[in-house]
């Protein structure tokens, strides 16, 4: 039976803290920002009402972005839950950090014990650190936090990753603390990705087909939520995928659970203002990769690395603005230490990615024009190595297992979207991709993204591209020998 709200909040109080207080003897300012730092889960670009979506109802992030700063060029360097994260906070490509796939279950991926996480050098700069929801990294010693205000299993009905206005409640003690000290708070949802049930031999399963993934929505509501449902004839089908009858209903699913999301970010919010503590609060809200279709998640296609990115400053002096420089979630962490004036001396050799505190406030700025991703695995069943470089223009993308077939993710490939598309219709497409080409892929795919936004005519054996061919592969070798990566060598030998 699912406790109440009012005996959440009650237990809230007495959850342990962990880890070492390492600025115990470093009291920070009281006028130092705090941060708070949200990540949703499978959150592309296609669902939000400030990113131009007519339809799905957003009205907090809305405001989030009139208030601050909407990122149209951001970017993360992994469409992989476990990967996208590690980077998030730290800094490093999950091929520099050891977070190569899924952290839970049998992957069992972690990053490498030297590595210094984001909790762990604010709490050095005299942060309280707190985390809330999904936490889907390891080992802890490394994501050190002080406080663990709930349980962090991914994808877990029975943690309160689903109810976000739960977590927002919960948050509720680190905010409205008496402590002088700045807090960092790392609010991350398990919506809207897909849900997972249990066969009858107990076995984790997302297929529901014919019916849609619930996407974490059930009869029984979550506490403080007012459930916005969406008719299928509605959404709006993202090109990349087919549009069907059971595609509409699986994104009606989606859309609500992003508009409960959203309803929790509100409350989170609400809580900031009432305490007075909104104002002086650096807020980021970003996704850990796109949408949980296939054509998006695991891939290094844009519905799977392009993403929303809202961030919110102290003192914002263009509200409502947008910003156009390219960025990824390996900028994050050394663009937080920067704005609170704590970014170590050796920052450029410690991260891969790079402050961008100078585009925070909306204004424009230069030398921000191409990003960079690594994908290895999935889940450890789903070894397909990727390395993408991205500019305004072009994007190439090296398949290093070319000769293997592409692997799909559980959650995927028994999505009632592909089963309709691929084993009910018997399709030879789905979207506007042929199934062949997405499921065998050639070694370099070289798109030209102002004429090609779906990324569908590879150019990589075009004599008239040879020249970009030639120099963005340049770039990456230079990209995976100056961040470490040990697939490097598959350049020399096999």
């Amino acid at each position: 039976m699912k406790p109440s709200l009012s005996i959440v909040l009650a237990a809230s109080a007495a959850i342990a803290s962990t880890g070492h207080l390492l600025a115990a003897d470093k009291p920070a300012s009281a006028t130092r920002p705090n941060i708070v730092l949200i990540v949703s889960d499978d959150h592309g670009l296609d669902a939000l009402g400030c990113y131009g979506n007519p339809v799905i109802r957003t009205p907090h992030l809305d405001a989030l972005a009139r208030d601050g700063t909407r990122f149209t060029s951001a970017f993360c360097t992994s469409a992989s839950c476990s990967p996208s994260r590690s980077v998030i906070l730290t800094g490093q490509q999950g091929h520099r950090n050891g977070m190569y796939g899924l952290q839970h279950d049998e992957s069992h991926f972690q990053c490498f014990d030297n590595v210094r996480s984001l909790p762990v050098m604010l709490a050095e700069a005299g942060y309280r650190t707190a985390r809330v929801g999904k936490f889907h990294v390891a080992p802890e010693s490394v994501f050190r936090f002080d406080t663990i205000l709930s349980k962090g299993a991914a994808n877990d009905p029975q943690t309160v990753g689903r109810s976000p206005v739960e977590m927002a409640e919960l948050s509720r003690s680190v905010i409205e603390s008496a402590d002088a000290r700045p807090f960092f708070l790392y609010y991350a949802t398990d919506d809207p990705h897909r849900s997972n049930a249990f066969t009858a031999e107990g076995k984790p399963t997302f297929e529901t087909y014919p019916k849609p993934n619930p996407f974490g929505n059930r009869p029984a509501g979550y506490p403080g939520i007012t459930p916005v449902i969406y008719n299928p004839a509605d959404v709006i089908v993202p090109p990349f995928l087919p549009d069907t009858p059971v595609t509409r209903a699986e994104l009606a699913e989606y859309y609500q659970s992003v508009s409960r999301l959203d309803e929790g970010i509100g409350r989170l919010i609400g809580i900031l203002k009432k305490s007075g503590k909104y104002d002086n609060t650096l807020i980021i809200y970003i996704s850990d990769n796109g949408i949980a279709f296939p054509g998006a998640k695991t891939t290094g296609y844009d519905p799977g690395l392009h993403l929303p990115c809202i961030i919110r400053i102290p003192n914002h002096t263009r509200p409502g603005s947008t910003q156009d420089a390219m960025i990824s979630w390996a900028d994050l962490t050394p663009t937080i230490l920067d704005y609170i004036n704590a970014l170590p001396a050796d920052a450029a050799a410690r991260f891969d990615g790079r402050s961008f505190r100078a585009a925070l406030d909306g204004a424009p700025v230069t030398g921000f024009d191409e990003v960079y991703a690594s994908h290895i695995f999935h889940q450890i069943q789903m070894y397909y190595p990727m390395r993408v470089i991205r500019t305004r223009q072009y994007k190439l993308i090296h398949n290093i297992a070319w000769p293997l077939t592409f692997p799909s993710a559980r959650d995927l490939i028994q999505s009632p979207t592909w089963i309709d598309a691929i084993k009910v219709s018997n399709g030879s497409h789905f979207g506007k991709r042929t199934v062949e080409a997405y499921l065998h892929r050639p070694q370099f795919e070289l798109y030209d993204i102002q004429r090609d936004p779906d990324e569908l005519h590879n150019l990589a054996d075009d004599p008239a591209h040879a020249a970009i061919k030639t120099e963005l592969i340049e770039k990456q070798k230079r990209f995976q020998q100056r961040t470490k990566d040990p697939l490097y060598q598959k350049w020399f030998w096999e």
